[in-house]
Order: C-alpha cells, then sequence, then structure tokens
C-alpha cells in the first residue's frame, strides 16, 4: 500500500533525521544542530519515496519511511532548492547516485577521503552536478572553536588522543543552516525555528 506523506516530495529535496547513537549525539552537539543525519530524495517506487544515504557500513539507498524511522522520535525535515528544480537539474542529481553507493563509511568525518559520511555525500551530489554547494566545508578547529559546549573530550578519545583539527568535514547542520535551502515540511513545528 502506497505510503502517504502531508507534503509531496521531489528528486533533490534533502532528508534531515536524528540519529539517537552517542556518535551522532556527539555530532549534534559539535554542531550545535539537532540534525545529525542527512539523505536526498531519488524518486518514488510506487509505493514509497526513494533515499540515497551514507550510513554504517555502506552507502545505500532506502525507503523514506525506514529513513524517518530511523530517526530519534521519528523527527524529519525536508528542505529543497529554494529555486526549485529543473527536470535536467533532476537528471543530472541522479546520474550522481550511483557512483557513490557502496561506499564504506567514515567514521572519521574526512572530507578529502575517498569513503563517505552523509552530508558529504548530499554536499558531493549538488556540487558536481549542479555547481551548487548546499552547506560549507571546514575545518575541525572552525567548528569545534565555534561551539563552546562541545565536549572536547569525547573527540579525542574518538580519534584516539588527539583530534584533526586541520581535517576538512562538511555536518549536517552546514546543510541545516544553508540560505539556498528552505523548508518544505517538519514533522515538529518547533523545528521550524530550531538551530
Amino acid at each position: 500500500m502506497p505510503k502517504h506523506y502531508p507534503e509531496k516530495y521531489e528528486v533533490g529535496d534533502v532528508v534531515f533525521t536524528c540519529i539517537g547513537t552517542t556518535l551522532f549525539g556527539q555530532i549534534s552537539a559539535a554542531s550545535n544542530c539537532w540534525s545529525n543525519h542527512v539523505g536526498i530524495i531519488i524518486g518514488h517506487d510506487g509505493d514509497d519515496y526513494v533515499v540515497a544515504e551514507s550510513r554504517v557500513p555502506l552507502s545505500t539507498t532506502t525507503s523514506l519511511s525506514r529513513f524517518i524511522k530511523r530517526s530519534a522520535c521519528q523527527r524529519y525535515c525536508i528542505k529543497r532548492l529554494a529555486e526549485g528544480l529543473s527536470p535536467t537539474q533532476k537528471d543530472a542529481l541522479l546520474d550522481q547516485v550511483p557512483t557513490r553507493l557502496r561506499k564504506i563509511y567514515h567514521t572519521g568525518f574526512d572530507y578529502e577521503s575517498s569513503k563517505q559520511f552523509c552530508s558529504k555525500f548530499v554536499f558531493d551530489i549538488y556540487k558536481e552536478a549542479l555547481s551548487v554547494n548546499i552547506g560549507n566545508v571546514e575545518t575541525f578547529s572552525e567548528l569545534l572553536n565555534s561551539n563552546p559546549d562541545a565536549k572536547l573530550n569525547f573527540w579525542k578519545f574518538w580519534f584516539l588522543g588527539a583530534i584533526p583539527w586541520e581535517r576538512k568535514t562538511v555536518t549536517p547542520a552546514s546543510l541545516w543552516h544553508h540560505r539556498s535551502l528552505s523548508m518544505v515540511y517538519a514533522s515538529h513545528p518547533q523545528e521550524m525555528n530550531q538551530p
């Protein structure tokens, strides 16, 4: 039976969720944003929207309903490029997806690595297909020093004793805050105004 949603979604829409594990909770805390995971809608299979994502262990596709179920309290938001996408632009985004699937997840969040992580996956699809940046690449120094509440001890532990301060990354928060994306739907209205 086809899934029903409160809005009609489109290819290229970015789906924001919140994974409840410790690691992803620290990503939220470090970036000062409720969302710590993103995917991109790549179509509809007749029953549900299809989402492409980078996740542990490999980048893959899944249904939107399964993507949402993995989110804490099933919270999710959908954002769309403010000016919308033409059919040609949507096709260009779709062309970027196949070669990015089945790539190993990078738990060190190194943007310059050949491995994937969720925000890099979505950011690079837009960048390569449309030459549009829907987020910001920043160093760990810029990220962690911009948030006085970031738990540096956790990140020192995660990186086995030394934070790679000059490593470049891109966070779900940088996509969430980017002005080129506009809100389509928020499951929890308070998130419309949250950081």
